[in-house]
């Protein structure tokens, strides 16, 4: 097997590795606050996710198009460096997952192919205009908007149900929270599976498989699709935790709220082809219905973190893409092979590391934001 083709089979495996990832770290954006209130069952919940997701993953490509062809300059990207990148955005999605930190998955992914293309070809590879345009601006305003609808729409549900009677209307909600999450359940396949249909796709366009600007193949909306729905199904109950417990005590309405909001913006977004982040999106959606409730705690300790992580994932993830890109670079196969055991020894010790304080189906509503901070570190602790 030729160079090339060896870094081509890495990259395509370590892309669907990068969307299993993806889909157990996001799980919690669709379904955190409809376990929180009892709308739906913890693994019935992760079922519809994970089956939603693949559906969405076939509704749109303009957000793939957008990672192949928009944020790096796709003659100048080698294989290599999006193996690095890729390695990067994996191992930040397993730290944050033990920490029970919902960042952004989307922002490991950017923040890896920037690092590792700028260390491979220098800054020119880097369109940072539209990194600007495509991510940054869309980080910065897409919670902030859903925030405020969750927010509005929470304070409108309290007092157009003002009197009725509490039953029905968590009832009510209910029911409305099984649609909303599954509506957010299929905007997260179509703009999440997207990145990594994006990143394949640019893969196959940097050795002459596809044409420049080209879509995604059939096979690869496929292959990310079934990816990120498994992920999605396995769960990641740690950080359905967080979102679900962790931020506010969440009621159905404040939940359907939050996922109506998150919905709207996401779906927007993707059509509009920026790739925003389904995590922070959802989490400013939970924000909103916290502050739209009278007398609702939000606990701003775990907000805190949450927007620390926000901040940091990008230039964590480009740090390791880019150590890893130059490795790969002056390695070549046997480079490519050293950055995969690290990497592959890094992720079984986080994976040990989370069975210290485990997090299932069966107790993920069992905490509030003292257990959170213990956990976190304990595992800390662990991981050191």
């Amino acid at each position: 097997m030729d160079h090339i083709t060896f870094l081509v089979a890495v990259v395509i495996v370590t892309a669907l590795a990068f969307d299993f990832t993806n889909g157990f770290h996001d799980t919690a954006n669709a379904m955190a606050t409809s376990i929180a209130t009892g709308a739906l069952k913890p693994k019935t919940a992760v079922l519809i996710s994970g089956a939603l997701n693949l559906v969405g993953a076939f509704l749109s490509t303009e957000v793939a198009k957008t990672i192949s062809g928009g944020i790096v300059d796709d003659t100048l990207v080698t294989p290599g460096m999006i193996f690095a990148g890729l390695v990067g955005a994996i191992l930040w999605n397993l730290l944050t997952w033990l920490l029970g930190l919902p960042s952004s998955s989307s922002h490991a992914l950017f923040g890896g192919l920037i690092g590792a293309v700028w260390v491979g070809a220098g800054s020119n590879g880097v369109h940072f205009d539209k990194v600007v345009e495509k991510i940054l601006i869309p980080a910065v305003a897409s919670p902030l908007v859903a925030g405020i609808a969750a927010l509005l729409a929470t304070y409108l549900a309290y007092k157009i149900t003002a009197r009725a009677r509490k039953d029905s209307v968590t009832k009510g909600f209910r029911l409305g929270q099984i649609a909303s999450a599954s509506l957010v359940s299929l905007a997260h396949g179509t703009n999440d599976a997207q990145k990594t249909m994006g990143v394949i796709t640019l893969t196959l366009i940097s050795v002459g498989a596809l044409g420049h600007d080209a879509g995604p193949p059939v096979w690869v909306i496929t292959a990310a699709g079934l990816a990120i729905g498994l992920g999605t199904y396995i769960g990641g109950w740690r950080i359905i935790r967080t979102m679900g417990k962790g931020l506010t005590d969440i009621q159905s309405p404040q939940g359907f709220a939050a996922e109506a909001a998150s919905t709207t913006v996401i779906l927007t977004s993707a059509h509009l082809g920026f790739a925003l982040s389904t995590t922070q999106v959802c989490s400013g959606g939970i924000l909103g219905a916290g502050l739209g409730r009278r007398l609702a705690e939000v606990r701003w300790g775990t907000a805190g973190r949450m927007v620390i992580a926000w901040l940091v994932t990008l230039p964590a993830a480009a740090a390791v893409g880019g150590l890893s890109a130059t490795v790969v670079k002056h390695g070549g196969n046997l480079g490519t092979a050293l950055i995969a055991l690290i990497a592959a020894a890094v992720a079984l010790f986080i994976v040990i590391a989370s069975r210290r304080n485990p997090v299932h189906a069966d107790n993920v509503n069992e905490t509030h934001e003292v257990t959170i901070r213990s956990e976190a570190s304990s595992d800390v602790r662990t991981a050191a």
